[in-house]
């Protein structure tokens, strides 16, 4: 039986402080906008674009950085994206204009591109068909951790030093990825010499960056706008001019085949549902913390604390349950599980203080570190191991659409439904959200701010229970689509790998 390189539980080590790091600066940014604001004079568009440029071109990037992943060496582009990340993250934390932020994290999107899927892909390659499950498990849980506790961590920094160290933070944690990866990490490469395919890139990346940089947008100036329809709509004809690249050319990025197969659209369509769930949740979570209980940036980050401890007690048990039941009922029965959670957040939560938000925060959490495993492992398991680059780029991508579809979409129904909720005789500066109507209120005199506040959080808890409900609705949805689409058997396809030396060099 085969047993993997020598050294993978060290190499996996390697690899989740890696990852680590990327999600981390997810959320990490959050907490400290309200400092960096005031103490860079940045406006709301220019915090908007301090998270979303990270997402933006991250996202936007992906593809090619898998494809460069194949073709280049995988070890190769970790390290080089490693860097430029690192480098980034050193010029973000002594920016001294908003500009540099965004040019700061924009780079950044670009490191994070190149090292994120060479993470997960050499995984495929030192682990045996066995273990893979599991040490994919161990993966998710951290970058799932990364990205709960990114809040928790950036309310510490925040307490303790100026802003720019949510940004250096990332320093030595990144010398240290570099140093394990280049010590111990083989080196492994589609052993097929392909040419670049230059127009399927600029397609992608073009493609890509016009859909999310219209998704991000939309929350703020609305679905309507043309600000927002034309990158989008732009986006999607560029991408439809992509496939047909990819469905033409002699050697496309992307295998189109293994794409539109069942258990790649099962797996990945599943992903997309449980990032739009889990990241659309958050948002409204993270204000009714703050906003309704009234918590700290720190105290909040501390209340979401049972979520990971759920990630993390129910990741290691995922591939154990899904040996015993099958990949496609564990998943299943996570997004189920999710959506018990978001139900909680729904109905219970609003308007009842902190216990009932509590309970739905470790459903949340149970459930998706009982799925993320089993969908990762179908998902790379969908294609041969040369390919493993691209296909966990495509993991990325869907991850990270996702993401941003959730906010966006989520964000949108809290919005209209909080507007909608309120009286006609409030006052039009409450009208758009929570958090503008607490700044409205504090030079009123108590008797009339008082009672406007209750009705904004009246309004508030309307609104959360409709946005939680949609998020409920969509981990049903991805629920059902996992069970309808991912292979039944307990496999869902023998792994494609042939026996190999595993040495210090792991040839595709």
């Amino acid at each position: 039986m085969e047993q993997g390189h020598p050294r993978r539980w060290a190499i996996l080590a390697v690899l989740c402080l890696a990852v680590f790091v990327v999600s981390i600066d997810t959320t990490v940014l959050n907490v400290a906008l309200p400092t960096m604001s005031r103490e860079l004079g940045a406006g709301t568009e220019e915090l908007q674009w301090f998270v979303d440029a990270y997402t933006l071109v991250l996202a936007g990037v992906l593809l090619t950085a898998g494809s460069f992943s194949d073709r280049f060496g995988r070890k190769r582009m970790l390290l080089v994206g490693l860097a430029v990340f690192g480098i980034a993250s050193a010029l973000g934390g002594f920016a001294q204009e908003p500009w540099q932020v965004v040019a700061a994290r924009g780079l950044m999107g670009v490191g994070g591109s190149f090292f994120m899927p060479g993470t997960l892909s050499i995984l495929v390659h030192v682990f045996s068909a066995e273990e893979r499950a599991s040490a994919i498990g161990r993966w998710g849980a951290v970058t799932a951790l990364g990205m709960v506790l990114g809040p928790l961590l950036g309310g510490v920094l925040l307490e303790h030093f100026w802003w720019g160290a949510v940004f250096v933070l990332n320093v030595p944690v990144v010398v240290l990825a570099l140093i394990g990866v280049a010590w111990i990490v083989p080196e492994s490469k589609d052993p097929v010499a392909r040419r670049a395919d230059l127009p399927g890139t600029v397609l992608s990346t073009a493609g890509m960056g016009g859909v999310l940089f219209g998704v991000i947008s939309a929350p703020t100036r609305g679905w309507g706008s043309g600000v927002v329809l034309g990158p989008l709509l732009g986006g999607l004809v560029v991408l439809a001019l992509f496939f047909l690249r990819q469905a033409t050319a002699k050697e496309p990025m992307l295998d189109l085949r293994l794409m539109f197969s069942r258990q790649f659209l099962g797996a990945s369509g599943t992903m997309a549902f449980l990032m739009f769930s889990l990241l659309g949740g958050a948002f409204v979570v993270t204000q009714q913390l703050q906003l309704v209980l009234d918590f700290s940036p720190m105290s909040a980050g501390l209340a979401t604390v049972p979520l990971a401890a759920a990630i993390v007690v129910s990741s290691p048990l995922s591939p154990a349950v899904a040996k015993a039941i099958g990949a496609r009922v564990t998943i299943a029965l996570g997004l189920a599980t999710m959506a018990a959670g978001l139900a909680v957040l729904a109905f219970f939560a609003p308007g009842a203080g902190y216990p009932p938000t509590a309970v739905g925060l470790v459903l949340l959490g149970a459930g998706m570190g009982l799925a993320v495993a089993p969908v990762n492992d179908v998902l790379m398991s969908a294609g041969p191991p040369e390919s493993s680059g691209r296909l966990s780029a495509m993991n990325d991508t869907v991850q990270e659409l996702g993401s941003a579809f959730g906010v966006a979409v989520i964000g949108s129904v809290l919005a209209l439904a909080y507007g909608n909720a309120l009286p006609g005789t409030v006052p039009a500066g409450m009208r758009h959200s929570l958090g503008e109507a607490a700044d409205a209120v504090r030079g009123m005199p108590a008797g009339q701010g008082g009672p406007l506040l209750d009705t904004a959080h009246r309004a508030f808890a309307h609104g959360m229970t409709l946005s939680m409900a949609v998020c409920a609705a969509t981990a049903l949805l991805g629920a059902v689509i996992a069970f309808l689409l991912i292979p039944g058997a307990k496999k869902a396809q023998p792994d494609h790998r042939a026996a190999e030396p595993q040495g210090e060099s792991v040839p595709a």
